[in-house]
């Protein structure tokens, strides 16, 4: 299953922007259309996502967004295997692991 995103939230983004550039060579720009708000890179994959730190379930840690290619069947999946899905979504989802580890799903 291949790696799709690395998500981090940030308490200032345009500091934690400044750092991953500059760190990692690699320009973080505007999301587009679906990809939510926030930075993101679009050149390689997988790509680099920042955004604001906030409440919800993806936005106090970071997370690896792994791609699947039917999204609805992988969170049956997450299911049946002992998993839960925190945020389902039609793109992308957040779910906990057997063990209750964070990770994300995201389509093709």
């Amino acid at each position: 299953m291949p790696l799709e995103l690395l998500e981090f939230p940030a308490d200032d983004l345009a500091r934690a922007r400044r750092f991953w550039e500059i760190l990692l060579d690699v320009s973080l720009d505007e999301r587009r259309e679906g990809e939510g708000q926030g930075l993101q890179t679009h050149d390689d994959r997988p790509s680099l996502g920042l955004h604001d730190r906030g409440r919800g379930p993806g936005d106090r840690f970071s997370l690896s967004y792994f791609r699947v290619p039917d999204l609805a069947r992988a969170l049956e999946r997450v299911v049946e295997l002992g998993g839960s899905v925190v945020h389902p979504g039609e793109r992308w989802a957040i779910c906990r692991d057997s063990e209750g580890s964070p990770f994300g799903l995201a389509t093709e």
